[in-house]
């Protein structure tokens, strides 16, 4: 009968659904969990974001550079972001997930406050380093979390949701940032929007409950895993190498597009920045949240038949995207660019919920904060870190002959890696399917 009953939840675990809970329901509560954090990492990206919507007023208090303005947003923040991650991710690992999630909000939220009472460039510079060891503590935990309240088969759904706080994050980064800026100024925009993820931060340590370790998996492996170890099998699944190549590309085109974008309206079409921060939240909003929830939604779908789709669906989101990427930049006018960003933006976001999902599908439960973590670190040196700043020397390089057009130019080259980013999705698909039998012999 025991022998039975364990061939049942092998069974269960192999297909991602609990039979033991009424047909797989889930109930309320764990998409109570999804949804808070969904607001979590849109308070995270908020406060990521803004910065870059008030790149034009800060650079002009301080007398700054581009290039300067670049390191602020990039490595400033990306070195410390990135490095704090991976031992964050390992106590989240062993210890309280929520706790390391709670502690990192209030963290990140208030530093973002106090930002606004920078007196120059360099205490603004460390502040956003504070910003980024506590914003490191965020989406590793959250994706573990998450990974232990939803089955394989809804997970994409679930990261998606938890995706698609980045892009509402960044969008009202937008449509509060020119806003509070014409009427509280740049300091002032700072502290109000760094203050709400305080409460957020709150709200995780009274009402989530630790979920067990492990839980949709097959075996009883879910102690503490030794670093070395958990390097050593993150290294030996080839698909998960292969794909943290192809994400940092992605993010260079990202982040180099992201920081840049208010700049970018503002001098080559003569958009005002409320103008152009309004025009970009409502787009991120209804086209980029649809999309990462939706590509969520479509992976959970079609990867039970096939696996390699979750290495399938960014590449052919980033293919497709390419001419709309240089419709988007090149466009005469304000609506021949957004007639370009729209598709660009709508196909560009199917990478996150996908790649999210398959992270947590090929990393066994003991290391998946740290599996998160080290895709940050990849994420973070190569996206954050050198795309806001390629973009930024090369606008200092090419500004004595080309002037304020040189921000198309500088923006095509940070975009070309959505379209390198594909070879390595391509290479990590050719071992998905064995990676994700090799992560349930080890769970």
């Amino acid at each position: 009968m025991s022998g039975d009953a364990n061939r049942d939840r092998g069974a269960a675990a192999a297909t991602g659904r609990d039979d033991s809970a009424g047909g797989g329901g889930l109930g309320f509560y764990p998409w109570y969990v999804a949804a808070l954090m969904f607001l979590l990492y849109s308070s995270n990206a908020i406060d990521r974001q803004i910065l870059s919507i008030l790149l034009e007023p800060i650079k002009a208090e301080f007398g700054a550079s581009d290039t300067m303005m670049g390191f602020l947003t990039g490595p400033a923040f990306a070195l410390f972001y990135a490095t704090a991650g991976i031992p964050i991710a390992r106590w989240a690992d062993r210890g309280s997930r929520k706790l390391v999630i709670s502690l990192s909000a209030v963290l990140w939220s208030l530093l973002t406050a106090l930002s606004g009472l920078a007196a120059s460039f360099g205490q603004l510079a460390l502040l956003r380093v504070g910003v980024g060891v506590g914003e490191a503590g965020g989406s590793p935990p959250a994706q573990s979390l998450l990974a232990d309240y939803f089955p394989p088969d809804r997970r994409g759904r679930a990261l998606g949701l938890f995706a698609a706080g980045g892009s509402t994050g960044a969008a009202f980064a937008f449509l509060l940032g020119g806003l509070l800026w014409s009427r509280v100024g740049w300091r002032g925009t700072l502290v109000i929007v760094g203050l709400p993820g305080v409460l957020l931060g709150a709200l995780v340590w009274l009402t989530v409950r630790e979920p067990e370790r492990g839980r949709w998996e097959r075996g009883t492996g879910v102690g503490p895993m030794p670093v070395r170890d958990a390097l050593g099998f993150l290294w030996r699944q080839r698909s998960y190498v292969y794909v943290q190549a192809g994400v940092g590309l992605h993010a260079i085109a990202s982040y180099g597009l992201a920081v840049w974008m208010i700049p970018f309206f503002m001098r080559v079409h003569g958009l005002e920045l409320p103008q152009a921060t309004t025009l970009l939240g409502v787009v991120s909003l209804v086209v980029g949240v649809p999309a990462l929830i939706g590509a969520g939604w479509l992976v959970d779908r079609i990867t039970s038949r096939d696996a390699r789709w979750y290495l399938w669906v960014p590449t052919l989101g980033a293919i497709l995207s390419a001419p709309f990427s240089v419709l988007f930049l090149f466009a005469p006018t304000p609506g021949g660019a957004m007639l370009g960003y729209v598709p660009h933006l709508l196909l560009n976001m199917t990478y996150a919920g996908p790649v999210f999902a398959l992270t947590q599908a090929i990393v066994v439960p003991r290391a998946r904060a740290l599996g998160v973590a080290v895709h940050h670190l990849v994420q973070s040196l190569i996206g954050i870190g050198l795309g806001p700043l390629i973009v930024g020397f090369l606008n200092d390089v090419l500004a004595s002959r080309l002037g304020d057009q040189a921000i198309r130019y500088t923006m095509l080259v940070a975009v070309s890696g959505n379209v390198l980013a594909c070879v390595f999705y391509l290479l990590a698909a050719r071992t998905v399917r064995e990676d994700i039998e090799h992560m349930r012999r080890s769970a």
